[in-house]
């Protein structure tokens, strides 16, 4: 049995923070205890408290004077665009033809992704991202690997392989039967096989035809439990095309909902242009509408009005992602700090409190995991994130005129990064430290 006690200044949430002082929202120890054993957390609270709970012989973890959170969760990301982030000059459709379709071609080599499922699953802890809703490319394959990875590191993911059958190159094509039954292969496999959980991943309207978006209704119907992961309504330009494919269509989201697709664990990748009747149909279902702000902003695709759709008579749940590779950051530090100044552009604010709820109980309600992860809560995964304020120059200088825990988290979102994630938990492994970055 594997126990550890973590000291340091404890932060979790318990509600959405709704100003800059709601401290109520949360629950913060200054000199905090967590009493971790086989992976879960099983008494948090004062250091002093839960040391006497301990008893004796526990070892002690001093993070002092580090913050100790949930693990990060990013709700939308592409591990096989590794290799085309940061890629110049495209808009959306241009993008994935350009950049995206070619790379993800490379995934027909089994070796190539199991490459890249490890590098990306360093990349996610390195950043003190602990569960991830990932996208893997059309190959049976590259899921495998993903899988294997997450496995064999006991993380707690969610993820598909992408289902499209038309409007892209033949080397990341299936069709709508092959995609079908390597879906039920991998959800036979690999769903509920120690932390993992599958998706249901067509790409979007555009790549798959209505006979396979009647696959994806099928395996959705056959498999009530699973997530459904896809994109809507990023681009105009693929606004126009999917009303062209759909002619039947009152809009983008009618596609999705004629399907039967929309649903509480339906997460939708973007919703930047979407029209009320959309909005109230995504509420209506408790469907996830995914805040992409880095890639938004790079691809030039618009500005998601996150306040508007949490003000809403019938609020719309909202999840936050870095989308690599369309986004430029793997960090869930850099996806806020851009997300702020989104929300700034569209007259409103985001609280740093609100900001660290959304990354971390947020987005684990979101993917209706919040009995497992994104909270501190005793009985839940030992899924733990540790940040330094002081990790660069610039940041320290900062820290000397900080006087509210507030301040220091608007400090940790507005200059931090992965030098601010100083040691990173899986099931209370620590992790960061053991890939040696």
């Amino acid at each position: 049995m594997t126990r550890r006690l973590l000291r340091g200044r404890t932060l979790s949430f318990l509600r959405f923070p709704e100003t800059i002082d709601d401290l109520a929202a949360c629950r913060y120890e200054e000199d905090g205890g967590l009493l971790i054993e086989d992976g879960r957390i099983v008494a948090s609270g004062s250091f002093a408290e839960v040391k006497a709970k301990a008893g004796e012989g526990v070892k002690v973890v001093d993070h002092r004077p580090n913050l100790i959170l949930p693990g990060f969760i990013d709700c939308h990301v592409h591990m096989p665009q590794m290799q085309v982030i940061a890629s110049y000059g495209a808009e959306l459709l241009d993008w994935l033809n350009t950049y995206t379709f070619p790379e993800e071609t490379k995934f027909r080599d089994a070796q190539h992704g199991r490459r890249i499922a490890r590098l990306f699953l360093d990349e996610m802890v390195r950043q003190g991202t602990t569960t991830v809703a990932a996208y893997c490319s059309v190959h049976k394959a590259s899921a495998e690997a993903f899988f294997a990875e997450s496995h064999a590191r006991n993380m707690l993911n969610v993820a598909g392989k992408v289902m499209m059958d038309r409007n892209a190159p033949d080397g990341v094509l299936d069709t709508p039967q092959s995609g079908y039954d390597d879906t039920k292969a991998l959800i036979a496999e690999w769903h509920g096989k120690g932390r993992q959980h599958y998706a249901v991943t067509p790409r979007f309207a555009i790549t798959s035809s209505p006979e396979q978006m009647e696959m994806a209704q099928a395996l959705m119907r056959e498999h009530p439990d699973l997530h459904m992961q896809t994109h809507l309504s990023e681009n105009h330009a693929e606004i126009a095309f999917t009303q062209q494919l759909y002619p039947w269509s009152k809009d983008y989201t009618d596609v999705y909902e004629r399907y039967g697709l929309l649903g509480p664990k339906s997460l939708f990748g973007h919703c930047i242009h979407l029209s009320e009747r959309e909005a109230d149909a995504l509420s209506a279902s408790g469907s996830v509408a995914v805040f992409c702000p880095t890639s938004n902003l790079f691809l030039g695709s618009g500005l998601f009005d996150y306040q508007r759709f949490r003000q809403r008579d019938q609020a719309l749940r909202i999840a936050a992602a870095t989308d690599v590779g369309g986004g430029t950051s793997y960090s869930m530090l850099r996806t806020m700090d851009e997300g702020y100044k989104v929300i700034a552009l569209n007259g409103e604010k985001l609280n740093p409190l609100a900001s660290f709820w959304q990354i971390t109980l947020g987005n684990a309600e979101a993917l209706s995991l919040s009995d497992r992860i994104g909270t501190l809560e005793p009985g839940t995964d030992a899924d733990i994130t540790v940040l330094a304020s002081s990790a660069t120059p610039g940041m320290r200088l900062r820290m000397e005129t900080v006087g509210t825990l507030a301040e220091e988290l608007f400090l940790l979102q507005t200059l931090g990064d992965d030098r601010s994630v100083a040691e990173v938990y899986v099931a209370g492994e620590p992790s960061k430290s053991a890939i040696g970055v």
